[in-house]
């Protein structure tokens, strides 16, 4: 059984400037690509699961969401990380469109794409680390059994009270972190 990095897209990977959806409204988090490279170094599989109700409530179609992150995986490539998996929720059971409108089990705070990832890669979720910036991401980490949930502050206003085991600054800090524990 492997170990991964679960990683919520919008406010983790890249700036949430709302609904993101094409490649001229993607920024990146400073440091992303230089975290990743060293989690999987570190030995970690990322995986990136994202809600994405744009999708739901007819503001963007799945081919335009598969585009741009088709994007990303290739900018990801070309820095020398490889993304192990990516899931995402199209659905929402209040503000979805038509079949779209779906109280499902993949969106969080619900886990069912941490459950899919770990099953179709042999992932450890004890063993593994959920990296969110919103209550619902630490949520559907810990019902899934993933010991380990660190919210970044680099997304929506961190809520006092969440599931979280650690607050951090960026996706930046979190190889030194978890460097820090197996040093302990």
């Amino acid at each position: 059984m492997s170990r991964a990095i679960f990683l919520d897209r919008d406010g983790v990977i890249n700036k949430d400037h709302g609904y993101v959806h094409q490649v001229d409204d993607f920024e990146y988090i400073d440091g992303v690509f230089e975290a990743c490279a060293a989690l999987k170094q570190m030995g970690y599989k990322l995986v990136v699961v994202t809600n994405q109700s744009g999708i739901a409530r007819g503001m963007y179609s799945e081919d335009e969401f598969h585009n741009l992150t088709e994007w990303m995986d290739w900018n990801f490539a070309d820095k020398g990380v490889e993304l192990d998996g990516i899931y995402y929720c199209p659905h929402h059971n209040e503000h979805g469109i038509g079949a779209y409108k779906v109280d499902c089990d993949c969106r969080k705070p619900k886990p069912g794409m941490i459950n899919d990832a770990a099953k179709f890669l042999k992932l450890d979720v004890t063993q593994s680390v959920m990296v969110g910036d919103k209550a619902d991401d630490m949520l559907a980490a810990k019902a899934a059994g993933v010991t380990i949930r660190i919210l970044v502050r680099t997304g929506k206003q961190v809520p006092e009270h969440s599931e979280a085991t650690i607050v951090l600054d960026s996706i930046a800090d979190i190889p030194n972190y978890l460097r820090s524990l197996t040093a302990n």
